[in-house]
């Protein structure tokens, strides 16, 4: 009786992950051309946005945003997509290339992040909103797509390494609620970091989806490529 509810449980059906970068990437494509078509100027989301960050800055919040936004950049990241990689692997060999492999996807989407920022060279707020540094043009934003791709990569890691847990059994198999708590977690940071750079005043609302928008394609093609090369549920 148990064997195939075994069997069902494992091949049930699924979208596969090309459906998150067609549904991602349209609506990226859409809101880009939206933005160039105004020439960078905000919407009135983007202006509502700041005008309440700028009003609602106490010194207590701001400083534990400056905190989670500097988390979103530096070689933090980097470490993180190398670290989902080790984790992903299963053996020396496999680990190593999965750190690689990690490395490489982020390094490709911060490419072509960095080639859609300077094509379409979307102005920041104003100067005299930001509470903390900033540099570049603004859309779509580098902190949100960033933390956002490597906390997609992380959740990857984390959750091959609980499936290999779950099929090891006996203690390893106890993992799996710290694994999913922490791909939640892994979720929030990423949002968050997003959510700081509007509160910051250093990006448009506008850009902050737009980051998030292009995070969800790029880690949909990374999903399909990663299903092409390993078949399977």
């Amino acid at each position: 009786m148990s064997g195939p509810a075994t069997v069902d449980r494992r091949t049930r059906w699924r979208p596969p992950p090309i459906v998150v970068v067609v549904l991602c990437g349209a609506a990226f494509a859409l809101l880009t051309v939206a933005v160039a078509g105004r020439h960078g100027a905000p919407f009135p989301v983007d202006r509502s946005a700041l005008d309440w960050s700028v009003h609602h800055r106490p010194p207590l919040v701001k400083a534990l945003a400056r905190a989670v936004t500097a988390s979103g950049t530096g070689p933090l990241p980097y470490l993180g997509a190398v670290v989902a990689g080790v984790l992903a692997g299963s053996g020396t060999r496999r680990r190593l290339y999965g750190a690689a492999g990690a490395l490489l996807f982020l390094l490709a989407g911060q490419a072509v992040r960095y080639g859609l920022m300077r094509t379409i060279a979307r102005p920041r707020p104003p100067v005299e909103d930001w509470a903390t540094h900033a540099s570049g043009y603004a859309y779509p934003s580098g902190h949100t797509t960033t933390s956002a791709l490597v906390a997609g990569v992380l959740i990857w890691g984390v959750a091959r390494a609980s499936r290999r847990g779950a099929r090891a059994g006996g203690r390893a198999a106890g993992w799996l609620p710290t694994a999913y708590a922490l791909m939640v977690l892994l979720g929030c940071w990423a949002v968050a970091v997003g959510l700081s750079r509007i509160f910051l005043g250093v990006h448009w609302a506008t850009d902050v989806l737009g980051g998030w928008l292009f995070a969800g394609a790029w880690l949909g093609l990374g999903a399909t490529l990663v299903r092409r090369r390993r078949p399977g549920p």
